[in-house]
């Protein structure tokens, strides 16, 4: 085994395939000896790297397993969201990395692999997880909708895999907010809808209507219904981007202008400022962009 990057987006089984992997080696009683498992919510700071890993990894890896299985010689460190790690403290790994390969494996997890320093990247082998494909999620969901006596139907189903786009993690979490809502009966597309703070399409539609109609005013009171029912604009510039791309009716230089100006409203947003603004002012760029047409 050598030391592994698992990197990609959140719910698609990193962690899940390397404790699993961890267990088929070691079987559950050595597994709490051998795996030492650091996550982002533990402390990983340079000071820890240097005291509790490099203790743990010049260990030596003794002992058999009870059922007579075949038990390999090291033991895995697995660092969980290795991405929100200092530099320091990732650069504090590398020599530790090298020094002990006899006894320790090292399993680096991360969403980005490009917040990783370079010198622990080229020690490792990569795997990407990609994003999960709607026919295994529809298959897990429905089989935990099956164990739990959720009362789902399939058109359901194929919705809730559309709205966590590829999270499993977040499906699942979805179904399960959804279940207790419902109390028992069928859940239904409109419920899922409303957990998962998705905006209707007719929602979406209407928006553009009356960017469409040139209208400020009716604009401007869209804007504010759209605040005060209390859905996020982030999602909103998220389903506003499909919804433009998707269409046949923009050209494409008007669609690259709304392109640009999503881009530019996501950033303000995740810079914390006003939701009514920047809805406001997407909306009349969009307006400015189809009267131009």
């Amino acid at each position: 085994l050598p030391n592994l990057l698992f990197y990609g987006p959140p719910g698609t089984g990193k962690t899940s395939t390397i404790l699993a992997a961890a267990r088929e080696l070691y079987g559950p009683e050595l597994f709490r000896q051998r795996v030492l498992e650091l996550n982002a919510s533990d402390e990983r700071g340079i000071q820890v790297i240097r005291e509790k890993v490099k203790a743990f990894a010049q260990l030596t890896a003794a002992g058999s397993r009870s059922d007579g299985k075949v038990c390999p010689p090291f033991k895995i460190v697995i660092l969980d969201e290795a991405d929100s790690m200092t530099s320091a403290a990732q650069a504090a790994l590398r020599r530790t990395m090298e020094k002990e390969s006899k006894t320790t494996r090292f399993c680096l997890i991360c969403n980005y692999i490009s917040r990783i320093i370079e010198p622990l990247t080229s020690r490792c082998s990569k795997f990407r997880f990609k994003p999960l494909s709607d026919k295994i999620q529809q298959q897990r969901l429905l089989e935990v909708s099956e164990k739990e006596h959720v009362k789902i139907s399939s058109e359901a189903v194929s919705y809730l895999v559309k709205v966590s786009e590829g999270d499993l993690r977040k499906a699942i979490t979805f179904l399960q907010s959804t279940t207790r809502l419902m109390g028992g009966k069928e859940v239904t597309e409109k419920t899922i809808t409303e957990i998962a703070g998705v905006i209707p399409k007719e929602t979406i539609e209407e928006l553009l209507a009356v960017c469409r109609g040139g209208s400020f005013e009716k604009l401007e009171a869209l804007a504010k219904n759209l605040i005060n029912e209390g859905f996020a604009v982030a999602q909103l510039v998220n389903q506003l981007h499909d919804a433009v791309v998707e269409s046949g009716d923009y050209s494409d230089k008007q669609k690259s202008a709304i392109a640009e100006k999503l881009a530019e409203v996501d950033k303000c947003l995740a810079d914390g400022a006003d939701e009514f603004l920047q809805l406001v002012s997407l909306c009349a760029l969009v307006m400015q962009q189809l009267a131009h047409s």
